[in-house]
């Protein structure tokens, strides 16, 4: 029987897809792409774009392919076996692209390539090699003897660490269950009871989120909030909760991470992780990175200080600790604008949303959505093409459900890239778009959040960055190349759909009636958009300032805890209590790519309100206006530096005003 991991069809069989196949097939294809890697260094390879694309492009494109089908297998159907098969592979495959990262032979060809054919060559490809002669030196290219050695190492175990900590934060989310009475969850929502109910009558708590966030706004038992929130709070690390285990703890992983980016950084000769995470992106220096947040800061701390003392107030005296946050500020905002995210909820059911989400991207980007049967997972997943003028033009699978062996969280994953082959032939995109919201409970429809709604039009701007790009080369197609702190503008730019009222009449029918949300319902949603964004904002500021200073001072690592207590100490104006260890469950910076990179978020919401702006001012709908964001924007994928691509929309610099506006803290 044949491999499924070795398929040459279009798609991956995800369904057949087992934990024995991973180790012959990667095997089997990282030694095809070790030999295109030695054939493309040879003296006498041509130092010539399209040689090096058909000999390398497709061997390491074939087997990358197969090793995201495993690694997204591996965050979203995790199980001991392939757990373990993945595990076996990582050092491997890390080594390989370590090795072919730091090719001095594969670097000068590059170089050649760059000096001989340069300025013949399309923007893209000119884009493409500049990034790509900058990506050596920054894979240790120029590195020799021992140092070249050193970072291969480094490398090899920083992607085991990474692996080792997203799955202990996966191990103690789904480690630790509690099973309360009926009386002990007074006040929490009838669809969260329903789905935690035990064939005894009890209710299987967990950490899952759309379980944990409702009991923490709604649940009366403040001992109860304060289980789950203690429990939460601190998943994989050292203080040892119920359901806890020693062998979960992130906290030596952390450090060595750290130390391990900060020892990669004296190699390449910068002063810090935090300058060679920002080589790449649109901030050049941690300093500037700094400024801007304290800047941020400083313009959100009063409106915070007034969120708080507005909520201080509404307590009446009650304890105002960490877990009684979240259901205070509900009651708070149940009373102020007369509404509760549960009743919105009742009008937002998957089976409206997702269509409506459809309905308006066909609109906007002058594409059709359909669904089409391939090879999934879990029995719950869905998969769509998106063609124009009735020709495909990209593929995506969703993933909306949250349950047991799927990593927390939300995010955009791709299959493959669009790529115009050696051979002439054109391979659409195909995108991974992944959530965890709250399964449908008996013959009811799923019921999301408006704060779901808006997560779903944010990772959808993801894939439509991904799926939209008319780039060909590898490397600059999709998200492929564009600059981390500006990755977030198109994904930022999708949520804002979600307070237009002509938008959210497609998107909602009650799940009982049918009927759309209410205008006066609406009005208050708008009322309370900005509710508490001055602590939500000093929340995200806090959040960037720990990495970024994390990684910017070397020696860091000896003690996380201090470095997080004094930016709260700075920034924060609700301090959570000394047992937290929010940072154990960093995964963002930890395990996915955000290293010195968080600050990303507020950044590139500053480009993404701004873009916005232009849709305020020309028509949320305007024609126009679409087709511009598109061919500037999401077209152009890393072809392009992404001050270019705004400036580009816009007709000038990007400005702060609109951020500050959209906020309510102008």
């Amino acid at each position: 029987m044949t491999n499924p991991l070795l398929s040459t069809a279009a798609l991956p069989d995800f369904a057949a897809i087992q934990p024995e196949h991973v180790k012959p097939a990667i095997t089997e294809l990282l030694a095809a792409a070790q030999a295109a890697l030695d054939e493309a260094v040879k003296p006498e390879t041509p130092a010539d774009y399209d040689t090096l694309s058909r000999i390398l492009d497709t061997a390491t494109e074939r087997m990358g392919t197969a090793w995201h089908a495993v690694g997204h297998l591996n965050a979203v159907a995790d199980t001991p076996a392939l757990r373990e098969a993945y595990n076996a592979m990582l050092p491997a495959v890390t080594e390989f692209s370590t090795a072919m990262g730091a090719n001095e032979a594969l670097f000068a060809k590059y170089k050649a390539v760059m000096a001989a054919q340069g300025p013949s060559l399309n923007p893209a490809r000119q884009q493409l090699l500049k990034h790509a002669i900058r990506d050596f030196v920054l894979s240790g290219a120029e590195l020799q003897g021992e140092a070249r050695e050193r970072y291969a190492a480094i490398q090899e175990r920083s992607a085991e660490l990474q692996q080792q900590f997203s799955e202990h934060v996966m191990d103690a989310t789904d480690g630790w269950s509690y099973v309360a009475s009926a009386d002990e969850l007074a006040g929490v929502p009838q669809d969260v009871l329903d789905a935690t109910k035990l064939d005894d009558g009890g209710h299987k708590l967990t950490l899952h989120f759309p379980v944990y966030l409702p009991v923490m706004q709604y649940a009366e038992n403040r001992a109860l909030r304060e289980k789950l929130y203690r429990a939460y709070v601190t998943r994989a690390s050292d203080v040892m909760d119920a359901g806890s285990k020693p062998e979960w703890d992130n906290t030596a992983a952390m450090r060595e991470i750290v130390a391990l980016r900060q020892e990669e950084a004296q190699l390449l000769g910068y002063a810090s992780f935090a300058d060679v995470s920002l080589e790449p992106k649109m901030a050049s220096t941690p300093a500037e990175v700094t400024t801007f947040l304290s800047d941020l800061a400083k313009r959100a701390r009063p409106f915070a200080e007034k969120d708080l003392a507005e909520l201080r107030e509404f307590a009446k005296g009650a304890p105002l600790e960490s877990w009684d946050v979240s259901y205070w500020s509900e009651k708070l905002k149940e009373a102020r604008y007369a509404f509760s995210d549960q009743t919105v909820k009742q009008y937002f059911t998957a089976t409206k949303v997702v269509p409506g989400l459809f309905s308006i991207i066909e609109r906007l980007f002058d594409v059709s959505i359909t669904e089409a049967q391939a090879s999934v997972w879990n029995e719950t997943v869905t998969f769509h093409e998106l063609r124009r003028n009735g020709q495909l033009i990209a593929q995506f699978y969703l993933d909306l459900y949250a349950r047991t062996g799927k990593r927390p969280g939300a995010w955009m994953d791709e299959v493959r890239s669009r790529w115009l082959k050696p051979g002439g032939e054109q391979q659409t995109p195909v995108a991974l778009l992944t959530c965890n919201f709250a399964s449908p409970v008996g013959d009811k429809p799923a019921l999301l959040t408006h704060d779901d709604v808006i997560t779903l039009f944010h990772e959808f701007g993801h894939g439509l960055h991904h799926m939209l790009t008319q780039v060909n080369d590898l490397g600059v197609s999709g998200i492929s190349g564009v600059e981390w702190d500006a990755v977030e503008l198109p994904s930022q730019f999708m949520e804002n759909f979600c307070w237009e009222w002509d938008v959210l009449q497609q998107l909602s029918g009650h799940v009982d009636s049918g009927e759309p949300l209410p205008r006066e319902l609406f009005d208050k949603m708008i009322a309370a958009k900005n509710f508490q964004s001055g602590l939500m904002t000093l929340r995200q500021i806090e959040f960037s300032l720990f990495d970024m200073r994390l990684h910017s001072n070397p020696g860091s690592e000896a003690d996380v805890q201090k470095v997080l207590d004094d930016v709260r100490a700075e920034v924060a104006v609700l301090i959570p209590p000394s047992f937290n260890r929010f940072q154990h469950s960093f995964s963002h910076i930890f395990a996915g790519g955000y290293a010195a990179g968080y600050y990303s978020y507020k950044w590139a919401e500053l480009l993404s309100a701004d873009a916005w702006s232009a849709f305020e001012e020309e028509g949320v709908f305007n024609p126009a206006t679409g087709k511009r964001f598109l061919t500037e924007v999401l077209e152009q994928g890393g072809a392009r530096d992404a001050i270019d691509n705004f400036k580009a929309f816009r007709g000038r610099e990007p400005k702060i005003d609109a951020l500050l506006r959209h906020q309510g803290m102008a």
